[in-house]
């Protein structure tokens, strides 16, 4: 059985999630390894040192043009789901896997064609999706989340008739017109719906997850919410099967516990749909058991690579140890709030937190940087750098 140190496994993960060929240089677009990377079994693992190349985000792709590598949708349907929560954030995480020179206008109109939606798969929580996908997920996890959530829904006074009438007048309202979440809920209060204390939420989610409804096209810098068109799920074991694959292509190495965990599935579950899956290939990562796919390749090291806050670099596995310390790991989520910061990866380590502030007017501002882990005078020259070319801003 092939053994990885955390390292190698690291540098496995960054081209799986396809960081490598979109933000760092030296690494093709579509993620493919770097020139000099080493095939599957070589050593992987070398003891991590200041990478030798910068982030070097590409500008725009100009109009008209069709970008080399992977669309948004493509990059969509390869990870499976993105969590979604924070929509600047996941326009933002799913631009950088893209071509280079991707754009979040380019990301949002794969939304206006219906390419991806948002919507609440698993866990009861936001993801950007293909909308087969959805479908897929949700005959596994919908009736597990709608149990898991009806002490919250009892507790806010939504009994069944209430839903029922909800249910009417929104699936009539999205019918007519697409509707942003204020619109929908002023529709609902003129029903005499009362939507305070986080009613109108769990109404949204509610049937969302019953595929009434999804977060498609934008209108301005707001998504809306439109009709879900039915798709049926044949063969839900084998859907979840072919989701189990392509979670560990996009993440590999993983454990079946992260796989479990991402979905929100059983364990029991879990451990069927790797079994079905086919093509996985088990390794130890430092004695761990972990499975990667057939085809996917070590590499040689990445650079310094920005991701996103709610990145899947982060939220993508249960454990996280691989990918940062305990003291990174408090920086990311303070206090376990829920709300995951943007990440400064060395080499796939993170080692810091970083964002750039809103720009009121034309008032110049600078990025913000705070670095937990110790990192060389270079390192930290490489890493001020791809703030300043950040293009996502």
């Amino acid at each position: 059985m092939l053994e990885l140190t955390t390292a190698g496994a690291r540098r496995m993960r960054l081209v799986a999630q396809g960081l490598r060929g979109t933000v760092a240089s030296g690494a093709s677009a579509a993620g493919a390894p770097a020139p000099g990377a080493t095939p599957l079994g070589a050593a992987a693992g070398e003891t991590p040192a200041d990478p030798a190349s910068d982030a070097a985000p590409a500008g725009p792709t100009p109009a008209g043009a069709t970008p080399a590598g992977p669309t948004p949708a493509e990059v969509v349907r390869r990870m499976v789901a993105m969590q979604g929560q924070d929509l600047a954030q996941v326009l933002r995480a799913i631009a950088i896997r893209s071509a280079p020179g991707t754009t979040i206008a380019q990301v949002r109109a794969a939304f206006d064609r219906g390419e991806i939606v948002r919507s609440w798969p698993m866990r009861g929580t936001l993801f950007a999706i293909a909308p087969d996908d959805l479908a897929v997920l949700l005959a596994w996890t919908a009736e597990r989340i709608r149990r898991a959530s009806a002490p919250q829904r009892r507790e806010r006074g939504l009994d069944d008739a209430t839903i029922d009438r909800a249910r009417d007048i929104a699936v009539a309202a999205v019918a007519e017109a697409p509707r942003t979440r204020a619109a929908l809920l002023e529709v609902w209060e003129a029903a005499g719906i009362e939507t305070g204390r986080g009613r109108g939420y769990m109404l949204i989610s509610q049937l969302a997850m019953e595929r009434r409804m999804h977060w498609g096209p934008f209108a301005g810098t707001q998504q809306t919410l439109v009709p879900s068109a039915p798709i049926a799920v044949d063969d839900p074991e084998a859907g979840l099967a072919g989701i189990a694959r392509r979670y560990v292509a996009a993440r590999g190495p993983v454990t079946t516990d992260d796989f479990a965990w991402w979905t929100g599935l059983t364990k029991t579950d879990a451990r069927a749909a790797v079994a079905r899956a086919g093509g996985l290939v088990e390794v130890l990562v430092e004695g761990v058991p972990m499975w990667i796919a057939s085809e996917q390749e070590a590499a040689g090291r990445s650079g310094v690579l920005l991701v996103p806050g709610f990145d899947e670099w982060v939220l993508g596995y249960r454990d996280r140890a691989l990918i940062a310390s305990a003291a990174m790991r408090e920086a990311l989520v303070p206090g376990s709030n829920g709300v995951f910061k943007p990440a400064v990866l060395v080499d796939g380590r993170a080692v810091g937190t970083w964002r750039w502030p809103p720009q009121p007017g034309r008032r110049p501002v600078e990025p913000e940087l705070a670095l937990v882990e110790r990192v060389s005078p270079t390192v930290r020259a490489r890493i001020e750098r791809a703030l300043e070319a950040w293009p996502h801003r």
